[in-house]
């Protein structure tokens, strides 16, 4: 991992890095998304935070504006399959590394605390996507793309309610799993029994 000192935020935040983040990662249900955006030295827009910070209306309302004015975006999604078989942390870790691959950039600013493994000029940024421009927008761009996959499989399992919690673990969708079992996009890993049979019924629906 090529790791650089510390430098200040300004810097962080200068035109050409390339930006990095992931959503997903506590989800039960979906892949991992994670998005890679390099933004132009004049982007400015009222709504680029984190976009967790933001409503879902207003990320729709921003990811058009960054996706035609950034200069890359690149996102990468990460299967149930692949999660259940080497885990979140490697999931995220290889996302990371395979957008690092293909978007072409002097330096890369990823959230978290990540240990990446390239040769590129590489940082982590521990609370990235609130105070890196490039990273808020690379969470908002994998936020947005990740809701709209959740909300396509919806109307083939419509009992999980995927439109509303997006595969995370809402009293709905834990409720549902216990009614129903669960399906080849849930995350078998991340499901724990806490009773006997409660999560051995496999939906066999495929979309």
């Amino acid at each position: 991992m090529a790791e650089e000192p510390a430098r200040p935020l300004w810097q962080l935040a200068a035109a050409g890095a390339c930006g990095l983040d992931e959503v997903g990662r506590g989800a039960l249900a979906g892949p991992l998304v994670a998005a890679a955006v390099v933004l132009p030295r004049d982007f400015t827009h009222p709504l680029l935070r984190d976009s967790k910070l933001l409503s879902e209306k207003q990320r729709e309302a921003i990811e058009p504006a960054i996706r035609r004015e950034a200069m890359a975006v690149q996102v990468i999604s990460i299967e149930v399959a692949e999660i259940d078989d080497q885990g979140i942390g490697w999931a995220n870790r290889v996302a990371f590394e395979r957008l690092i691959e293909a978007v072409t950039a002097p330096e890369y600013l990823g959230d978290g605390n990540l240990a990446i493994r390239t040769q590129r000029q590489y940082r982590s940024v521990i609370g990235g996507d609130r105070l890196v421009p490039a990273i808020s927008a690379a969470s908002i761009v994998a936020k947005v793309y990740r809701d709209r996959l959740m909300r396509e499989l919806h109307p083939h399992f419509a009992h999980y309610d995927w439109e509303h919690n997006k595969g995370y673990g809402s009293p709905h969708h834990l409720s549902a799993i216990s009614r129903h079992g669960i399906c080849h996009h849930h995350r078998r890993s991340f499901i724990h029994r806490e009773q006997p049979g409660l999560f051995d019924q496999l939906v066999t629906d495929r979309v």
